[in-house]
């Protein structure tokens, strides 16, 4: 029954800091993202909604860093409150050891990394692939907001743009300049006096109607021409011509190991599905790792506080990441076993944790460790 009070209160503690943590850390690295995309509601006149299903496809490659992140920031800081306030004290004194803590953190731990599992294995490569073709379809369909007056447009593929005034309600210009090289052997300069703008979103085409102009072109002999024209009609691409590529990041776990088992698979290849695949189930497992890491961390964390905490957890992920970073990078190159490379910062912090939980349930500190006491000195 006291196990059973402690276990609820503990998951209490946890949990809440946890949800906390998890909006805070999930938000932080979404910054990345916001400047982009709220340029696309101001500057190309996007939809509010359509912005944030692009966040939703953003999101689960997010949530498989934070939620670990999130636990070890939880585990550290609802630890650190118990024995910062002596209540781990009272746990001692009621007759519970410091194991009794133990159950109830790697039941949220257990939960987090489930949570985890399933982000990584079924939505990372849902929401990786879902951004990829929304964010085209949302190029195509606003292609023409994104023409501002004054300012060379050179994202359509061989051409570049200018526009000296344009009517955003009636996809009207005045004065445009558009130099048209995607015949490398024959560039042309248009240049007329009003147009019309519109895109064929089915067709992924701009289609661009030019009135009273004239063209301007240059063949590989160094020939000269002048055409005139009354109405002329230019037609281009909205984007990619080719099908949307897919890189390992957005390859479900039977694919990726489908690409690394295939014979024509070459090496490079082979090393970053690998690399991926193992990456799938090694952020999950983090969640467990950093569970039982935080849990002594947090016991010995008696007067420092809760900006202690803090601190301590963003150092154990600064590590973590950077390590994970150096070998992930090795792995790809094929320097370093992929298996090897993403699941020994795992392995080795893991190993930490139990040390310093052994400690903690002994009374112990890491300076008893290394400086054993001689005794009959």
């Amino acid at each position: 029954m006291k196990n059973r009070i402690v276990s609820l209160y503990l998951m209490r503690e946890v949990t809440g800091i946890f949800l906390l943590g998890l909006s805070i850390f999930t938000l932080v690295l979404l910054m990345g993202r916001m400047v982009k995309l709220m340029e696309m509601v101001v500057s190309n006149g996007v939809p509010v909604l359509e912005v944030l299903r692009l966040i939703g496809y953003l999101l689960p490659s997010f949530l498989v860093l934070t939620i670990p992140m999130a636990l070890l920031l939880a585990v550290l800081l609802a630890i650190g409150r118990l024995s910062a306030d002596n209540e781990i004290t009272v746990l001692k004194s009621s007759g519970l050891s410091l194991a009794a803590l133990l159950p109830p953190v790697l039941l949220c731990a257990v939960v987090a990394a489930l949570l985890t599992l399933f982000i990584s294995l079924v939505a990372v490569p849902w929401g990786n692939t879902g951004f990829k073709q929304f964010s085209l379809e949302v190029a195509r369909t606003y292609a023409s907001a994104a023409i501002k007056e004054r300012i060379f447009r050179d994202d359509l593929p061989g051409i570049v743009m200018y526009v000296d005034q344009y009517d955003e309600q009636q996809h009207q210009m005045k004065r445009v300049m558009i130099q048209d090289e995607r015949d490398p052997q024959r560039p042309m300069t248009i240049f007329a006096r009003d147009g019309v703008i519109s895109s064929d979103e089915a067709a992924g085409t701009m289609r661009i109607l030019l009135r009273n102009g004239s063209i301007h072109t240059q063949d590989a002999r160094g020939g000269y021409r002048l055409i005139s024209f009354g109405d002329y009609l230019l037609v281009t691409e909205l984007g990619k011509t080719s099908p949307l590529v897919r890189t390992e990041l957005d390859l479900s776990a039977t694919e990726l190991l489908q690409v690394a088992r295939a014979q024509q698979t070459s090496s490079q290849a082979r090393n970053k599905a690998l690399t991926e695949l193992h990456s799938r189930f090694a952020f999950p497992a983090a969640a467990l790792v950093f569970a039982i890491l935080a849990l002594p961390l947090g016991i010995s964390n008696r007067r420092s506080g809760k900006g202690a905490g803090f601190t301590a957890s963003i150092l154990i992920l600064l590590v973590y990441y950077v390590l994970l970073s150096f070998l992930r990078t090795f792995a790809e190159k094929g320097s370093f076993p992929p298996v090897l490379a993403i699941w020994l910062p795992n392995l080795l912090f893991l190993v930490i944790g139990v040390v310093l939980f052994r400690l903690a349930v002994q009374e112990r500190s890491v300076r008893d460790l290394l400086m054993p006491s001689r005794k009959g000195v």
